[in-house]
């Protein structure tokens, strides 16, 4: 039996916030569902703002070490020497600081309190006009650049929707990646059912076309956040966030603001990067079925040997567990570097909630900084007990 059966099946009815947070899906079932003209008639108007423009504040203190065509490579290192570990933030609604939101709320704060030195982070830029024929190869060789930039092997960590992207681009360049972490990030999509799967398998691919139509080239966050008019309470706030109720009112306040603040702030996504993300990933499953073509070779799973970590939550709408965990069975590392691991949250915890910082990235730390050469406890690695009333699992192979 998997991790995921033992939690049980996703729930049928996904919050508002995951159901959110897969927008550009969710935006395409509307157009399907109604009058293309009317819907065009309605949509708020677009306000494009390049990525430099974003004024959500990081956590941390960092610089900027390189500018590309995609992206801005952030700088968190306490020191110049030792192993480049690198984040790959997810490219979809929100900007990266998804990985920086907040002290105590912080993968960035938690792997450098963890002996981290050498970290960076990808922030990838909010598409503007002259980006909207940019495509999943743009952002992989930037990557690659900004792999070597960092003086490869890295360890690299791919965080939702930069986890898939993380995970081809090893196969693709497996001996400059030393090791792997996917958090949140779908791989298999055949393997189990979420609501970001179901979005894309219920909407045709010609809703898809349209919505990149409407937008010009681009798909807009802030036309859809401003179409779909979600509002986030405190109670949903805290729930993500996992603040508990031994933090004062002020800063509860203070971090529920905070949050409302990073919500509000949104990338715009390329057309042409959009619907091939929708086709490659979600439409025909190429990662899983080793149909995917990267840089100008098809990328084989099986050659990617490399130890990996896979974090999933146990209620995860937007991502289940499962959809991840198949990167087990087809990549070619052996299976006593292979870690799994289930926390019992939803997808926006596994980067921004205060029990999942505090117990699943120190494991995550400890994964990579850990010797593979020397003797491991297995039964420290098997079963977790339950922590704090939340219950995990942990498994190797």
């Amino acid at each position: 039996m998997s991790e995921s059966d033992e939690h049980g099946p996703a729930s049928d009815r996904p919050s508002a916030l995951e159901v959110f947070l897969a927008w550009p899906l969710a935006a395409a079932s509307h157009i399907a569902q109604t009058n293309i003209r009317l819907f065009e008639t309605f949509l708020p108007p677009a306000n494009p703002r390049p990525s430099r423009q974003l004024i959500f504040p990081w956590a941390s203190p960092n610089t900027i070490s390189l500018e590309l065509g995609t992206m801005s490579l952030r700088n968190f290192s306490t020191r110049n020497d030792g192993r480049a570990t690198l984040i790959c933030a997810p490219y979809a609604l929100h900007g990266a600081t998804i990985a920086d939101f907040a002290t105590g709320h912080s993968v960035v704060e938690k792997l450098g309190q963890c002996g981290l030195s050498r970290l960076f982070l990808t922030e990838w830029r909010s598409a503007t006009a002259d980006m909207r024929y940019f495509t999943i190869d743009n952002y992989l060789a930037d990557l690659n650049v900004a792999v070597d930039e960092l003086v490869p092997p890295v360890d690299l960590i791919g965080l939702c929707q930069g986890g898939w992207l993380a995970l081809v681009y090893a196969a693709r360049f497996p001996n400059k990646v030393r090791r792997l972490v996917l958090v949140g990030a779908p791989v298999d999509i055949a393997a189990a059912k979420s609501s970001l799967s179901n979005f894309a398998a219920d909407v045709p691919l010609g809703s898809f076309h349209e919505l990149v139509r409407l937008g010009k080239g681009i798909v807009h966050g802030q036309q859809m956040l401003g179409l779909w008019g979600i509002s986030h309470g405190p109670n949903e706030a805290d729930a993500t966030l996992q603040a508990g109720e031994a933090i004062e009112p002020p800063e509860r306040e203070a971090l529920v603001e905070r949050f409302r603040q990073w919500h509000a702030e949104t990338v715009d996504l390329p057309g042409s990067f959009f619907l091939q993300v929708v086709e490659w990933l979600f439409k025909d499953n190429r990662i899983a079925e080793g149909r995917f073509v990267a840089l100008g070779q098809t990328v084989d799973l099986s050659k990617l040997t490399a130890p990996i970590y896979l974090l999933a939550g146990s209620d995860d709408e937007v991502v289940a567990v499962d959809q991840l965990f198949a990167a087990a069975r087809l990549v070619g590392t052996r299976g006593e570097h292979v870690v799994k691991m289930i926390e019992a949250c939803g997808h926006l915890s596994l980067f921004l909630g205060t029990e999942v910082l505090g117990r699943a990235w120190p494991d995550v730390a400890g994964f990579l900084l850990r010797d593979f050469n020397e003797p491991q406890a297995i039964a420290e690695r098997k079963d977790a007990p339950a922590v704090g009333g939340r219950s995990i699992r942990k498994s190797i192979g």
